[in-house]
């Protein structure tokens, strides 16, 4: 689908914005750029198409920026978000004629930029794809735990001593702090070191209390997917040992037979021989 004019836009505008003044429909006809053709040359995967509301947030943001110099970023988003509200169907209708245009776009630029990949570049575009999915994932996940408030991990006893010395510690950049403060773990005696040991083990048992509450309070809020992974886990472990230790004695009931008749089998025919062999020397020779 081809896209939009820069005349054709603007007049869209200005037929259905006709209340508006004339400035404002000259802003409004700067969506036109916005709908220009996706290379897919060099092998470029195309853009996402942008929603009618981000067309008109793409038009308004400059306009919000310039009318007022000092505006946070959140307060331009805010403000953009309410006069997105505020608009009629009429004053919304370039912006999603706008939206599906590119939309239309874009489905013609993925086709072509299909059609040019091999099957290992499909295949690598998949696998970067399912990589991002699960970091998405877990980070979701994370920020859930976090807002739930699941407590933290316990600290080893170098965490704690890391956390101690941290400041006073050589070196001016990171690595060059970590670095120093392990050499300086190493230089403790085991009765320094054992202060830091016991601090360990003490944040492990409050890991331990304040998992339980935690873990209490999610089953009172219906959340027990949180908190029987170990539970599934060892109950999968025992399920599949149980499962090969089946296996192993069906197997070795099958062998025992063939083990066993094998040499009854063998063993007659063997005398069968030597007695025909004795019988035929024992015979006088006429």
């Amino acid at each position: 689908m081809a896209p939009l004019s820069l005349l054709s836009v603007s007049a869209v505008v200005v037929r259905t914005l006709g209340q508006w003044s004339a400035a404002a429909a000259v802003r409004y006809s700067c969506i036109a750029p916005t709908l220009k053709h996706f290379s897919t040359t060099v092998g470029g995967r195309p853009k996402r198409p942008l929603s009618a509301y981000m067309q008109y947030v793409k038009v308004q943001q400059p306009v919000v920026v310039r009318e007022n110099p000092d505006i946070k970023v959140v307060d331009i988003v805010r403000k953009i978000a309410q006069q997105w509200r505020t608009l009629t169907p009429e004053q919304k209708r370039p912006f999603e004629e706008a939206s599906s245009a590119a939309k239309e776009q874009y489905k013609l630029d993925m086709q072509k930029y299909q059609a040019q990949l091999t099957p290992a570049q499909t295949a690598a575009i998949a696998e970067e794809r399912r990589q991002k999915m699960a970091k998405r994932k877990a980070i979701r996940k994370k920020r859930e735990l976090n807002t739930l408030g699941k407590p933290k991990r316990p600290r080893t006893a170098f965490n704690i001593f890391m956390a101690e010395h941290f400041e006073e510690a050589r070196g001016t950049t990171m690595q060059g702090k970590l670095k120093s403060l392990l050499e300086d773990w190493k230089g403790l005696n085991t009765s320094q070191q054992k202060v830091y040991v016991q601090l360990a083990e003490d944040d492990k048992i409050r890991y331990r209390n304040e998992m339980k509450a935690w873990e209490e309070h999610m089953i009172e809020l219906g959340r027990e997917d949180l908190i029987r992974r170990r539970e599934k886990r060892q109950k999968k472990l025992a399920v599949t040992k149980g499962g090969k230790k089946k296996t192993r004695v069906k197997v070795l009931k099958a062998k025992a037979p063939a083990k066993k008749t094998a040499p009854k089998k063998t063993a007659p025919k063997k005398s069968t021989a030597r007695a025909t062999e004795k019988e035929t020397e024992s015979k006088p020779k006429k």
